[in-house]
Formats: C-alpha cells, sequence, structure tokens
C-alpha cells in the first residue's frame, strides 16, 4: 500500500490529464476544459507547464481562474514567467501582477531587465508599485530580499473578537496570504508583541489583545540578517513565521515558513552543486524537463576546463619524475590506490566541515576544539590506510621497501587531505567565500599535487636504485 502511495506521488500529475487537455483545446470544448483545469492543484499544473507547446500554454493560462492564474503564475520558472508576461496583453498581465504575494513579485520584477520592469511597473496599482520598489531596494540575500509585506497590524486595545474580524476582512480582500501569528504594533509601528491564531481562536472574545499576547524578542528577526541565519532561527525557535522589523523596531513584513523551505532547498541545491564543481545558478534545481543542452555546457564546462588547467601540474610532476618511474615501474601500480584514497580523506572532512559550518555547529569560536578532533581522527586514520596500504603492497610486490614507501605515502597523504578539508573550508569562510566552492574536486586535486610529490620523495629516500 505505501508503495502504491509512494508511486502516485512520484507521477507527474499534470501529464495524466494532457491528452484530454490538447483533445479538448483542438475541439474547442474550453467548458469542459475549464472545468478540469480547476480540478488540477497548480503546483502539479506549473511542474508539467512545460509539456505544452507555446500556443496551448497561453490558451490554457487564459482558462484559468483569476486566482488559478496568479497560483500557476507564481510556482512558474522565470522563463516561463517572461514568456507570458511577453505574449499576453496589458489588460490580462495587469490583474495578475497585482494580485501576485509581495515577495513573489518582488522576485520576479528582481530579474526583470530595467526597460521591462519599468514599463510592467506601469501596469501596478500606485500602492502595489511603491511596495516592489521598496523591496528591491533591500539587499539580495537578507530577510528583507524574501519577506512580505502582506502582514496585518493588530493594536493591544484590541478585543480577540475584534482582531479575529480584522484579520478575517484582511483575508477576504487578499491582503494576506498565509497567517499563523498576528503581531501587535503601536501608533508607530513599533513591534510590540504577537499572539498566535490558535491563541485568537480560543481566548474568550472579550478579552484583550494585551492580556494573551506574548514577546516577541526572541522571534523578531531584522530586516538586515542573511538569509542563511533567518533558516537557522526559524529551525531554533521551530517558528512557522516571523515578524521582520527595522533598526527602530518598526514591523516591515513577515517571513513564513514556506518562504524558509524554499530557502533551504535552493541553499541545498546550490552547495551540492557547486561541491560538485558546476555552476550553483542562485540555487535553481537542473530539471531534466525542461533542460537543454546549452543550459547544461553552461552550468558545467567553466568548472570543468578549470579544474583540468588546475590539473596539469599532476601531469607536471610526474614528468619531473620521470626518472624515478622509469626505474622502478612498479610504483605506477599504486598512484591510483594513492590519490584516490586522499581525495576521499579530504572530500569526507571538508564535507563535515562545511556542513558544520552552513548549520552553526562549527565557527570560529570553537575552531580550534574542531581541528583538534579532526588531527587526533587523522593521526589514526593514516595509520589503518597507511597499514593496510603497505600489506597490500606486500602482497601485490613482495618487496618490502616498494611496500614500505606506499605505506608511508598513504599515511602522510591521509594527513595532508584531511588537512587540506580543515583549511580550505575555514580560509574561504575567512575571506567572503562560500566554503562549498573549494570543496570536493579542488581538494582532490591539491592533494594530487602534493600526494605524487610525497610518493616520489619518499620513494628516492627508501629505495637504493633511486638514490642519485
Amino acid at each position: 500500500m505505501m508503495a502504491a502511495k509512494n508511486s502516485l506521488q512520484k507521477l507527474d500529475v499534470f501529464a495524466l490529464f494532457l491528452p484530454e487537455i490538447r483533445e479538448l483545446v483542438e475541439s474547442r470544448g474550453f467548458a469542459v476544459l475549464k472545468e478540469i483545469l480547476r480540478k488540477i492543484h497548480s503546483i502539479d499544473m506549473a511542474e508539467g507547464w512545460a509539456h505544452l507547446n507555446p500556443q496551448e500554454k497561453l490558451l490554457v493560462f487564459k482558462l484559468l481562474g483569476p486566482r488559478k492564474a496568479v497560483e500557476v503564475f507564481e510556482d512558474l520558472r522565470f522563463e516561463e514567467q517572461s514568456f507570458l508576461l511577453t505574449s499576453l496583453n496589458s489588460e490580462e498581465v495587469s490583474p495578475i501582477l497585482n494580485e501576485m504575494a509581495p515577495d513573489e513579485r518582488s522576485k520576479l520584477f528582481k530579474d526583470l531587465p530595467g526597460h521591462v520592469m519599468k514599463k510592467f511597473l506601469n501596469l501596478l496599482k500606485a500602492e502595489e508599485a511603491t511596495n516592489v520598489r521598496t523591496l528591491l531596494t533591500y539587499k539580495e540575500g537578507t530577510a528583507g530580499s524574501i519577506m512580505t509585506t502582506d502582514v496585518v497590524e493588530l493594536k493591544k486595545d484590541m478585543t480577540a473578537r475584534k482582531a479575529l474580524l480584522t484579520l478575517q476582512e484582511n483575508l477576504t480582500l487578499g491582503h494576506t496570504k498565509d497567517i499563523y501569528s498576528a503581531y501587535v504594533a503601536d501608533d508607530d509601528h513599533a513591534l510590540i508583541g504577537a499572539v498566535s491564531l490558535q491563541m485568537l481562536l480560543k481566548a474568550p472574545q472579550d478579552i484583550n489583545i494585551k492580556e494573551i499576547m506574548s514577546g516577541v524578542d526572541e522571534v523578531k528577526i531584522s530586516v538586515d540578517m542573511d538569509k542563511t541565519q533567518v533558516a537557522k532561527h526559524f529551525s531554533k525557535y521551530d517558528m512557522l513565521d516571523g515578524p521582520v522589523v527595522d533598526e527602530k523596531g518598526r514591523l516591515l513584513g513577515v517571513i513564513t515558513i514556506d518562504d524558509v523551505v524554499d530557502l533551504i532547498q535552493h541553499q541545498a541545491t546550490k552547495d551540492l552543486y557547486e561541491v560538485g564543481k558546476m555552476s550553483s545558478g542562485r540555487g535553481e534545481i537542473i530539471s531534466y524537463k525542461t533542460a537543454n543542452v546549452g543550459e547544461l555546457v553552461k552550468r558545467r564546462a567553466g568548472w570543468l576546463v578549470f579544474l583540468l588547467i588546475f590539473d596539469f601540474l599532476t601531469g607536471t610532476v610526474l614528468k619531473s619524475f620521470e626518472h624515478t618511474l622509469s626505474a622502478v615501474v612498479a610504483l605506477t601500480f599504486f598512484i591510483p590506490m594513492l590519490l584516490d584514497t586522499g581525495g576521499n580523506a579530504g572530500a569526507q572532512t571538508s564535507i563535515t566541515i562545511i556542513r558544520g559550518l552552513a548549520t552553526g555547529d562549527v565557527t570560529f569560536k570553537n575552531v580550534w576544539k574542531v581541528v583538534r578532533l579532526e588531527v587526533i581522527a587523522a593521526l589514526l586514520m593514516a595509520a589503518i590506510v597507511g597499514l593496510v596500504a603497505l600489506g597490500r603492497a606486500v602482497l601485490l610486490q613482495k618487496d618490502f621497501s616498494i611496500a614500505l614507501v606506499v605505506g608511508l605515502t598513504m599515511s602522510l597523504i591521509v594527513l595532508v587531505a584531511i588537512s587540506t578539508g580543515i583549511a580550505l573550508p575555514f580560509l574561504s569562510k575567512r575571506i567572503g567565500l562560500d566554503p562549498a566552492v573549494l570543496a570536493g574536486p579542488i581538494t582532490t586535486s591539491i592533494v594530487d599535487v602534493i600526494g605524487l610529490i610525497i610518493y616520489f620523495k619518499i620513494a628516492q629516500a627508501f629505495i637504493p636504485v633511486l638514490r642519485f
């Protein structure tokens, strides 16, 4: 039963309706088509949007109800949004833009070219246009850039009944999208308290808000707070939403849990792609439903070329020790084993450190504790893998001098790899770069070069024929 349920969840729901949709488009059965579209969830529709050709996209979009059209539009990729904006007339575009959630609208306008943004700003109501301009002033990656200004201010002397009516009125008018908590502000809009929707529903209707509101010092979010800190803030206090305030404590907007989930997903995607040495694309997922060859090459080729140039050093090292390799050919048998193990050890460490930096478990305050733990672990792991490598070399070559070289090299490479895996994330964090950028293949490339030098130098020291 569970397997069947999971299979259903993996289905492209929109694709199931696609034959019927196309048949109704062809036969112009628009009344029936509107009813079918009404039953498909907006998320499923947005995910399957790429199945439609341009003409079908325009026709289907025009058949959506006003609210459904906005929901689908908000969930589409930017390229699809741009297509609709440029293909529909101003009378069709204006209600979509005006009814979008403020944060979704500002995200869209942020990616539009300047002249296009100016054109669509003119289609907005004065209040909405001002709202967009305000949200666009906040620095990218801060709480201000991801918040929505759809927030209702309650007053402390309101009764619970009046507060509920106020919230209901704003929901009916579409002035707010998601409500988990209501926020209390004074006449100067300074945030002074919060009350959950559940508390409002349970409280006596004639009680004043000031009697049931809670403090907000722990949960309020500075408008300049970095978005990664916002995610940690939500996790720490188990929040569904959080009020955003300026330096004077005035309520500016709210960030809801769905914004944070999107934020975490984008950050996780960004980190994963950067560890794999691809362009992060600001956390946009590469979907094979919509991806093209150009996008794949653009996201991957740059890093491949960079790492290729970096790995030229490996060839240079091998060439400089050409005599050593020609004198003792058996040394070449162990190069892949040594370098692969070193790369793995470095990647293990760097990924662990990067995750710790991202979650706050690792900071510059506890850096020496982290380094001490990793160094002790490195020494033990170096001894273990060194002995295993020595044993393998003895079995393969029956030459203890070569086996000793391989075992010692393996131990030193592991120490170098783990040290590199510790140092690079901290170094990049200190200079203001994303630690994920210096993980994975870059760590491996550094270990390859240093590992080869160590290998051949030890070989020259322990193998008599190489002493010259």
